[in-house]
């Protein structure tokens, strides 16, 4: 049997909707658009829903139009997907990275104010693999000292702090659409935010700094007349055959992200005897969207001093799974040990250890709706009977 890492599943209703803008002839951001974007606020709670071509974009553009330039700081977790700093270093910025929290993978806030300095502008807290970050001191330190919070939700969908849908406690909440995720356009970006002139200049900027979009061009009463521009903005627009996808999944919403939940109750209750494998954490609070299943491979001690060993024996694990038919990923990478930031910055790995510990002692194993029984017994199976 073979067992990926993740799989798309997807309704012979859902792959029909995309036929609809294709039918329509209009193909560019329009009305299916519109229709995503509204049903992702009805879900998440969110008074405005952006929708833009990827999480990435999502998360320049909140930069953007929050002011973001050369010269300022942002706070960035140092075990999180590289696009959380590069939006950093494209805007001219200073990445000022942060340790995480081995339990969680999150970021560590015991750790965040003394990483403000007095060119600090923005934190960017990462709900990593579903699990939200600490949301409330979080938003206490950055009020405190005046910052922006961009929230990156990426792994977010159906996550929650304390019953409220993350990506709405900062200035901006950014989502992601890629194939890994439990809402899919392929590629594609949403950004959710409560701040109504925000929400307006993200608009603008997505859409070459338009004062208007096509769409609400084309419905008013002189449609062949072109929209000023009040900003240099980008094209970062989503198509109208990716949101009539992703809002057509919308219908399912929450039976995907409770088959997430089931899923992974199965792993927790069946690796719950292995003290080698910690699963992911359960905080009193949280709601837990399951974009992946991270664990942390602990056959001793994690450790400065142990790390290396345990690496190499991670590495082996993940070969005989393999083997075995079964795809295994890293959860993530450490950013600060990748060439470009090490080299940039002079970082060493032992710089940010539970960053480095969760870089090279973290394994995510297959989780995905759509998962068959048997694929989830075979896993189990062979997690059980191929490690220690």
């Amino acid at each position: 049997m073979n067992v990926p890492i993740a799989r798309t599943s997807l309704t012979e209703e859902e792959i029909q909707s995309v036929l609809a803008p294709l039918r329509s002839g209009w193909l560019v951001q329009g009305p299916k658009v519109r229709e995503f974007e509204e049903l992702w606020s009805a879900f998440t709670g969110a008074k405005h829903s952006i929708a833009v071509t990827s999480c990435t974009t999502a998360l320049h553009l909140s930069l953007a139009a929050l002011g973001f330039g050369p010269g300022d700081e942002a706070i960035v977790p140092a075990f999180t997907w590289i696009a959380t700093a590069n939006v950093v270093e494209h805007l001219g910025g200073k990445v000022v990275f942060c340790d995480i929290d081995l339990n969680t993978f999150n970021l560590d806030v015991t750790q965040l104010a003394e990483k403000i300095t007095s060119r600090t502008r923005v934190i960017l807290p990462v709900h990593l693999f579903g699990l939200a970050a600490d949301m409330e001191p979080i938003m206490q330190i950055a009020r405190k000292n005046g910052l922006a919070v961009v929230e990156d939700a990426a792994c977010g969908f159906g996550s929650r702090y304390r019953g409220q849908h993350v990506g709405t406690f900062g200035d901006t909440g950014c989502f992601s659409f890629h194939p890994r995720k439990a809402i899919t356009t392929g590629e594609g970006g949403m950004i959710t935010t409560g701040d109504d002139a925000l929400a307006a200049k993200l608009r603008r900027l997505r859409d070459h700094g338009a004062a208007m979009t096509d769409l609400q061009r084309h419905l008013g009463a002189r449609p062949y007349l072109l929209a000023d521009h009040p900003d240099a903005g980008y094209n970062q627009r989503m198509t109208d055959i990716q949101a009539a996808l992703g809002g057509a999944q919308m219908a399912r919403a929450a039976e995907i992200v409770a088959e997430r939940q089931r899923l992974a109750g199965i792993y927790d209750k069946e690796f719950s005897a292995l003290g080698w494998l910690k699963t992911p954490a359960h905080i009193d609070g949280l709601t837990h969207g399951y974009q992946s299943y991270p664990c942390l491979f602990q056959p001793e001690i994690v450790s400065p001093a142990s790390v290396v060993r345990i690496n190499e024996a991670r590495n082996n694990w993940m070969d005989r799974l393999q083997k075995a038919g079964i795809s295994t990923r890293p959860a993530t990478h450490a950013v600060h040990m990748l060439t470009f930031y090490r080299e940039k910055y002079g970082l060493r790995s032992e710089d940010f250890p539970n960053a480095w510990a969760a870089n090279d002692c973290s394994i995510s194993l297959p989780l995905f709706h759509g998962m068959s029984d048997a694929e989830q017994r075979y896993v189990i199976q062979n997690v059980i009977e191929t490690a220690i």
